[in-house]
């Protein structure tokens, strides 16, 4: 088990250093698109190397809009990569990501925008920023909830960043998102909540069982005259009923 362990934690070590390599020397001459599909490709095999199955849109029946702003549910630090395998976005994130070792540096670098959190200057100019990457038709994506969750929960959703959709006349597409064990149960291994580190984390995904990764691709919400707390909670009930958890109580 530890002789399995320690090559697949090698197969990672090789892996990011490769994007390192990558971002270092292939980015600053690439075109967006040829970024967008290298960032897919490293993406899809960085879930391979950790034994992520992706099972595409979860018999949803939606098809993923190349132009629109994306919001998920937030479970682990898989999630980024699991939607970037399937469907390349630039992502806004917490600043705590930027922090994480050598994989933050790379999401960095793929486009990926940091907040920190309470600060509202910050806010402000991210705001102006997706408003222009949507303009730009970019697909940009984001996690509400702020900061992971436990499987089988959803937490309420932050509407500020919302407001993009509406000012930039895009749709908003929800995406579900689930990680499954073989028995088709919550895969506890994911969960990156409480005092789990970053590095306990990947221990505990390279050393488990299998993990089926479940992408749902929702139907989109239009954006035209709506407020962005409506958008907030029409994402978060989508989100809940494709998940099975609780929707919001609308008195909240």
């Amino acid at each position: 088990m530890k002789i399995r362990l320690a090559g697949r934690l090698a197969r990672l070590v090789l892996h990011l250093l490769q994007g390192l390599a990558t971002c270092a020397l292939v980015f600053p001459w690439a075109g967006a698109a040829l970024r967008e599909r290298l960032v897919q490709r490293w993406s899809a095999r960085l879930l391979r190397i950790c034994r992520v199955e992706v099972e595409r849109d979860g018999g949803a029946g939606h098809a993923p809009l190349q132009h629109a702003l994306i919001v998920s549910n937030h479970i682990s630090w898989l999630d980024i990569f699991v939607i970037n395998a399937l469907h390349p976005c630039r992502f806004v994130a917490k600043a705590e990501i930027r922090a994480w070792p050598v994989l933050g540096w790379l999401v960095a670098q793929a486009g990926t925008v940091f907040i920190a959190r309470g600060n509202r200057r910050d806010l402000r100019h991210i705001f102006k920023g997706l408003v222009d990457a949507l303009a730009q038709r970019q697909r940009v994506a984001f996690f509400p909830e702020g900061t992971t969750a436990t499987q089988g929960s959803l937490l309420p959703f932050h509407a500020n960043l919302f407001e993009a959709a509406i000012d930039a006349g895009v749709p908003v597409q929800p995406y579900a998102l689930s990680y499954v064990d073989g028995a088709g149960g919550w895969h506890q291994a994911v969960d990156y909540t409480g005092d789990t580190t970053f590095v306990n984390s990947i221990l505990r995904i390279l050393g488990g069982e299998r993990v089926i990764a479940r992408l749902a691709c929702l139907a989109p919400i239009d954006a035209a005259g709506s407020h962005r707390r409506e958008l907030a909670g029409a994402a978060h009930d989508a989100i809940a009923v494709a998940l099975g958890v609780a929707v919001r109580d609308p008195a909240q």
